[in-house]
């Protein structure tokens, strides 16, 4: 999992190239604008002119009855997970899902659900093994196992790409087992660009799914989780108990309706743009770097030379990245990282590891 950004440093140069996540891009002044026009309401009473055509929006993209505006993805994934689940239930995901690693334990905390990790390459698991984790029908020694979820993208899998059809056999294996599907779409569009399968489609076999619009997306605030009109019903009573609920939100709705007008294509150049990061970075002797599939580059040092190090002379230089605990780093490309910082980056990575 990431390390906390550094806390700012007068010491150090101002940052110039914010590789830390996605999650650090800006709202522009085109969407400022937006969000400042924006007509609002009580949106818990089902007021907000803007807030409401978001989610009409959302659940026609994605393929689904109804959809609720949320302030935050993780709130999109607890909320899902209380409304699917029960007590002592038991979660089948990734072992490295955000659900299972960055959450807090909201899981277990909120849900009283546990996560069962599944192991698999790049953030997927398959559906053998999937099948070898389900307990029989009506075992009773062991937790209800009630709901089934997916990342896409998977993030600490180095934002790969389910392929539709493994998504597809994934969902049909849980339903046939009688369980929920849920689909943690926070780089959703992501991987719609990059593979060209629709929205609709990928989360056409779930029975929830969500999208965030604070990562490549830009906007400051909002993710919307979408499902049946029933399920959507019931999660609301959680977003209600969760705080979740909002008064004149539309003037955050409406920077994510400026993101699905505005900045969807131009994820493909996120994706340009992570290529040429990771080919750059992996021309550098002592970097072994992770082929990435949409705007995410993971990278290991072989040198010896520790990640934090490396972090620190490239922060000293005013270039951020994210470091993890195994000595794995990243480099989230979004909106805000033009070519020119891309240049800018390789070269200082390149300075910062030859420096020994």
């Amino acid at each position: 999992m990431p390390l906390a950004p550094p806390l700012p440093d007068p010491a150090l140069p101002p940052v110039r190239v914010n590789l830390f996540s996605d999650t650090q891009s800006r709202p522009s002044p085109a969407m400022r604008a937006a969000m400042m026009a924006a007509e609002v309401g009580d949106e818990q009473r089902g007021e907000d002119p803007t807030i409401n055509a978001l989610c009409a929006r959302m659940a026609d993209l994605l393929g689904k009855e109804a959809a609720m505006f949320l302030p935050s993805g993780t709130m999109c994934n607890e909320i899902a997970i209380l409304t699917h689940c029960r007590p002592g239930d038991e979660i089948l995901a990734h072992a490295m899902s955000h659900i299972a690693t960055s959450e807090g334990g909201a899981p277990w905390a909120l849900a009283g659900a546990r996560v069962l990790g599944l192991a698999g390459a790049r953030g997927m698991f398959d559906a053998a093994t999937l099948e070898a984790a389900l307990t029989p029908r009506g075992y009773r020694y062991a937790a209800p196992q009630t709901l089934v979820a997916v990342e896409q993208t998977a993030n600490f899998g180095g934002g790969s790409v389910w392929p539709q059809a493994a998504l597809a056999v994934v969902a049909d294996l849980a339903h046939h087992r009688g369980l929920k599907t849920h689909m943690d779409g926070a780089r959703l569009l992501n991987a719609v660009v990059a593979s060209g399968v629709s929205a609709a489609a990928m989360a056409a076999p779930f029975d929830s799914v969500w999208l965030d619009f604070t990562k490549g997306l830009g906007a400051p605030i909002g993710a919307v989780l979408a499902g049946d009109a029933a399920f959507i019903d019931a999660a609301w009573r959680w977003k209600q108990r969760l705080g979740g609920a909002f008064r004149q939100g539309g003037i955050a709705a409406a920077g994510c309706l400026y993101a699905l007008d505005h900045h969807v294509a131009r994820l493909a150049e996120d994706h340009a743009n992570a290529a040429r990061l990771a080919a750059g970075l992996a021309a550098i002797a002592g970097l072994d770097v992770e082929s990435p599939e949409t705007n995410l580059v993971f990278f290991e040092l072989t040198t010896g030379l520790p990640i934090e190090t490396l972090a620190a002379r490239l922060r000293a230089r005013g270039v951020l990245i994210s470091v993890f605990g195994r000595g794995r780093g990243r480099a989230g490309v979004h909106l805000d990282v033009t070519l020119a910082d891309v240049e800018f980056a390789i070269e200082s990575f390149r300075m910062a590891v030859e420096a020994g």
